[in-house]
């Protein structure tokens, strides 16, 4: 699935726009998970194990939303972009969100 964040695609002619699609995640942080990312603070710097929880989270969201934009016949995702909210306490959604629609290679 060709995407791009901007309104089309170099090389590409959108030839038709099939509307929004979108892939929405809702994750929560475990007890050990949040056990290990104390013990990361301590030391400072990159707290790997909420980095790898938030990239899973953001992939599973990108593999929804390709899949979404799929049914609808898409070959393609413009004006891609991601967003989060915190939905309670330790409890997040992720959604990744754009415009589906058939390219085709420009002339």
């Amino acid at each position: 699935m060709l995407n791009t964040t901007n309104p089309s695609l170099a090389g590409q002619r959108v030839v038709r726009e099939l509307g929004t699609v979108r892939g929405i995640v809702v994750r929560s942080r475990s007890i050990i998970g949040n056990f290990g990312a104390n013990i990361q603070t301590i030391f400072g710097g990159d707290i790997t194990i909420y980095t790898e929880l938030c990239e899973r989270a953001r992939q599973d969201a990108y593999e929804r939303m390709c899949a979404h934009a799929a049914t609808r016949g898409a070959n393609a995702i413009i004006g891609l972009r991601y967003d989060a909210t915190e939905v309670m306490a330790g409890v997040t959604e992720v959604l990744c969100y754009g415009t589906a629609v058939v390219v085709e290679p420009a002339a």
